[in-house]
């Protein structure tokens, strides 16, 4: 079932309450309905944490929380699947969602070199900032609509599957 599978993973809620930056929400933090984990709750963190994986800016975890609690969704699980979009693999995915908004634009695809400089990325920004936002939003948007429903199926999918084999365990009893 899923609710194992996810539990698994899912961090102690003790420990994330404890954590500083989280601090601004203050005793939202102690809702219940935050930490539960069924259908509804998981499609809805899946949907906030990848949504928020596409946001291209260095709170996202914190983000995702305050969304998270607004939205009444699994904390945890919204803020674990912020890390999909880690150190590792964010330059592809935001090079994929920079291709994304340009298609979209129509504009041609600008060649790209790195500099560590803030002049660098106020300069790029000016450039390809508009094709990479949009890119970030499309790819935020719909990740979070696959995520959410992808969820519910496999949750119901999961559920009728267990259902299906208890029907049959009970007939083998009941033949005996």
């Amino acid at each position: 079932m899923p609710r194992k599978f996810i539990k698994r993973f899912m961090p102690d809620h003790e420990l994330i309450k404890r954590q500083k930056a989280l601090k601004i929400f203050g005793n939202v933090l102690y809702n219940p309905n935050l930490w539960c984990l069924n259908r509804r709750s998981a499609a809805g963190a899946f949907a906030v944490g990848l949504f928020m994986a596409f946001v291209p800016l260095p709170s996202q975890m914190i983000m995702s929380a305050g969304l998270a609690i607004a939205c009444g969704v699994n904390l945890p699980l919204s803020v674990a699947l912020v890390w999909v979009s880690n150190p590792i693999t964010m330059p592809v995915l935001f090079y994929f969602a920079y291709k994304i908004g340009a298609w979209v634009m129509h504009v041609p695809p600008q060649p790209f070199h790195f500099e560590l400089s803030w002049d660098f990325i106020i300069a790029q920004m000016s450039t390809i900032g508009p094709p990479f936002l949009l890119g970030c939003l499309i790819c935020g948007v719909a990740s979070a609509i696959l995520g959410y429903f992808g969820i519910k199926a496999l949750w119901r999918y999961s559920v009728v599957r267990s259902w299906q084999k208890r029907r049959i365990r009970l007939g083998r009893l009941l033949h005996k």
